[in-house]
């Protein structure tokens, strides 16, 4: 008899869910504002609410469900330590959301369940190890060895974006350079350097995006190739310190930056290739763009909930 899960993924926006079967697969999905200047028991009073109304919708019953939330979380409890973007302190999600719901459920980081959701059913489905970065306003992610997630000591490891000042207030962290913020931050100020670049026929400086620099790079421009180069090399020494480390078989890359397709993976791939401990022939490790989009998150909480 077939099994379903709920796959919730919690933002400080919306409340996504998904009714998911074993092989990954969605069956409906919905979204509601999630309202986070509420008690948190307001928040998991809807979400509950949600997943029953899934549940009527597509005719079925979960047997489990899995949560992915940002901040620190307690996988062994359920709880979430901290949350800074619902402003979340200790706060006891899987117990009171298995009190509304009748049936077990499991709370993971919100990267972690992405980058489990596309080991199991995305980019990195064909292998046993990967690490899934994200980039965007931060350097995200998660890793799974050996087909099991790793989440560190009480569930607070994994953070591989704090490895210029960072966010978090120390400086020479992999977002620092490497997210989508960073991008645009160097693009700006190589646009102030030089004031004949290309760049400025694309954007001012208020409307710079992740792009803007490769579409310059593409039209010929120095100044946005130099932007382009920069960044490429600050994100293959992180990639390639995460491949040191862990050495998987795959790393995967999420974001609005992997739109630039060979532009971005060919040197990429150049680059941490040279930067392999011991080379590459023993150990290889593919680097690919993540399949999932917004739904790792979603199907990886019900992966974890799979468990």
């Amino acid at each position: 008899m077939e099994k379903y899960y709920a796959g919730i993924d919690l933002g400080g926006t919306f409340i996504k869910c998904g009714i998911v079967d074993g092989g990954g697969h969605i069956l409906l999905s919905d979204k509601i504002p999630t309202g986070a200047e509420r008690p948190y028991s307001s928040v998991i009073r809807d979400m509950a609410a949600l997943v029953n109304s899934l549940e009527k919708r597509a005719g079925v019953k979960v047997c489990a469900a899995g949560v992915g939330s940002p901040g620190t979380v307690d996988g062994g409890s359920g709880t979430i330590v901290y949350n800074n973007n619902l402003g979340w302190k200790k706060v006891p999600l899987g117990s009171e959301l298995k009190k509304a719901l009748g049936v077990p459920v499991y709370v993971v980081n919100d990267a972690n369940a992405a980058a489990l959701g596309e080991s199991a059913f995305g980019a990195g489905r064909a292998y046993e190890s990967v690490i899934l970065v994200t980039l965007g306003t931060g350097v995200g992610g998660g890793i799974v060895l050996q087909g099991k997630l790793f989440e560190g000591n009480r569930s607070a490891g994994a953070e591989i974006g704090h490895s210029e000042k960072c966010t978090c207030g120390r400086r020479g962290c992999f977002e620092a350079y490497a997210s989508a913020t960073a991008l645009i931050r160097e693009t700006r100020r190589a646009m102030e350097k030089d004031r004949g670049s290309a760049l400025w026929k694309l954007a001012d400086p208020e409307h710079v995006t992740g792009k803007t620099a490769f579409d310059g790079m593409r039209m010929g421009d120095k100044t946005a190739e130099g932007v382009v180069k920069r960044y490429i090399r600050a994100l293959a020494e992180g990639v390639a310190n995460l491949c040191n480390i862990f050495r998987p078989e795959a790393i995967l890359l999420g974001g609005g930056v992997c739109a630039e397709g060979d532009a971005l993976l060919a040197p990429l791939k150049r680059q941490v290739k040279a930067r392999l401990y011991g080379g590459s022939r023993y150990a290889p490790v593919e680097i690919l763009c993540a399949s999932l989009g917004n739904d790792a998150g979603l199907v990886g909480a019900a992966k974890y909930a799979m468990r």
